[in-house]
C-alpha cells in the first residue's frame, strides 16, 4: 500500500474487466490502478489506449509489489488456477462469478487464501440489485405474513452468448452464468437449511450446456422456491413474485411492481365469474374491498460498496461482505440442481 491506496490490477480485460475499472475510478481515494493483464493482445491494445499500463505477462504483473490486490475476471475454468497463483504471489484476490467450476475446486482455492495470508472474495455484484433489495426487505419484515414460495426468474430471448458461455470446457452454461447470481439472492433472503432440489435443464438452442433450467428448492421451515432462467422466452414473466399467508408480492426490473394483502379475512364470498365454458366461484377475484395495494419499498444500493468492503476487510476493520461459507454454500446448490437435472432425481440434504 502506497499514500493510503492499495495497488490494484486487473486479469482479464472483457467486458466485466472493463467494467470494474471504470467503477474504480470513482475510488481512486482508497485504490489506485496499476495495470492490466490479458492474454489477448487486441484487449491489451485497447487498455493502453483506454490509458492504462499492460503488464507483458502473468508473472510480470504478480511479481509487481506495488500492486496488493488483484481482480481476476476470465472465463471460469481458468479461474482456480489465476487466482491461486496471485494468492501464492500474496495478492488479495476478487474473483469474478462463478468463483470455480465445483466445490472442490473452490476449496483449494479457500486453503490458498489461508495458507497465504490474504483476501479472497467473489464478486456477486447482483446482491446490489435494487429489485432483490425490495424483495429480501418485503420477506424479512414479515410484510407478507409467513412467505411459504418465493419466485424468481431472469428471461431473455437471444440463446447462450456464443462465446465461451457456451461450452463445458469454459464453465458455460445458464446454471453457473446466472443461476449463480438467483441463488446467492435467495439464500441471502433466507437462511433455512436447504432440504430437497429437483430441477430441469434445458437445451433449446445448445446441446452442450444448459440454455436455461427450472428447480424447484424445498427449505427446513417448509418454504419452498421456485428459480428459474430461460433463454428463449420472447415473453418474460415477472422477476420475482412471492407468495404469503396475507397477500402476494411481483417485482420487475427497476423495482417496478405492487404488493397486494388482504384487508378483511372475514369477508370471503365471492361472486361467481364466468371463465371460458364455466362457472367458477373458488377463482373468482376478491371484491376490492377486501384488499389494498401497496408500494414495493425501494432501497437504493452502490455497486461501489463492494470494493470498499473488500478494502476494509484487508485492513481488518469489517468483516468481508461476499463470505467463503456463503459462496460454498452456492456452489454446493449449483451441483444439485446441475445433478438433479442431469438425473432427473430430486437430490436431498443439500446445505
Amino acid at each position: 500500500m502506497k499514500n493510503n491506496k492499495f495497488g490494484f490490477a486487473l486479469i482479464g480485460y472483457g467486458g466485466m474487466g472493463g467494467w470494474h475499472t471504470r467503477m474504480l475510478m470513482d475510488l481512486s481515494d482508497i485504490i489506485e490502478i496499476r495495470g492490466i493483464y490479458d492474454i489477448d493482445p487486441a484487449r491489451n491494445k485497447k487498455a493502453v489506449a483506454d490509458g492504462f499500463n499492460v503488464y507483458p505477462t502473468l508473472e510480470d504483473l504478480l511479481n509487481d509489489d506495488s500492486i496488493d490486490l488483484v481482480t481476476v475476471a476470465i472465463p471460469n475454468d481458468d479461474h482456480k488456477d489465476v487466482c491461486i497463483k496471485a494468492m501464492n504471489a500474496k495478492k488479495h484476490v476478487i474473483c469474478e462469478k462463478p468463483v470455480a467450476l465445483s466445490s472442490e475446486e473452490l476449496q483449494q482455492m479457500i486453503d490458498a487464501a489461508n495458507k497465504n495470508g490474504v483476501k479472497f472474495s467473489v464478486h456477486q455484484n447482483r446482491r446490489r440489485d435494487e429489485d432483490f433489495l425490495s424483495a429480501q426487505k418485503i420477506v424479512r419484515d414479515n410484510t407478507l405474513g409467513k412467505v411459504f414460495n418465493i419466485e424468481s426468474r431472469v428471461h431473455g430471448s437471444r440463446g447462450v452468448p456464443g462465446d465461451w458461455r457456451n461450452q463445458k470446457k469454459h464453465g458455460g452454461g445458464m446454471v453457473l452464468d446466472w443461476g449463480v447470481h438467483l441463488l446467492d439472492q435467495l439464500l441471502l433472503i433466507t437462511d433455512e437449511k436447504v432440504v430437497s432440489v429437483y430441477a430441469t435443464l434445458s437445451h433449446v438452442t445448445n446441446d452442450e450446456v444448459d440454455d436455461g433450467f427450472k428447480t424447484i428448492i424445498t427449505f427446513a421451515d417448509g418454504m419452498t422456491a421456485h428459480i428459474e432462467v430461460g433463454t428463449s422466452n420472447f415473453i418474460s414473466y415477472p422477476r420475482w413474485y412471492i407468495l404469503g399467508e396475507n397477500g402476494s408480492a411481483q417485482i420487475d426490473w427497476e423495482v417496478k411492481g405492487k404488493i397486494v394483502m388482504v384487508s378483511d379475512w372475514e369477508n370471503r364470498d365471492a361472486v361467481p365469474v364466468v371463465t371460458a365454458a364455466g362457472l367458477t366461484k373458488t377463482m373468482a377475484p376478491r371484491t376490492d374491498d377486501t384488499i389494498k395495494e401497496y408500494p414495493l419499498p425501494v432501497i437504493k444500493a452502490d455497486c461501489k460498496d463492494y470494493y470498499r468492503n473488500f478494502v476494509k476487510a484487508i485492513k481488518g476493520e469489517e468483516e468481508m461482505l461476499v463470505t467463503h461459507a456463503q459462496v460454498m454454500r452456492v456452489m454446493k446448490l449449483m451441483e444439485a440442481i446441475l445433478k438433479s437435472g442431469e438425473t432427473g432425481e430430486v437430490v436431498k440434504e443439500i446445505i
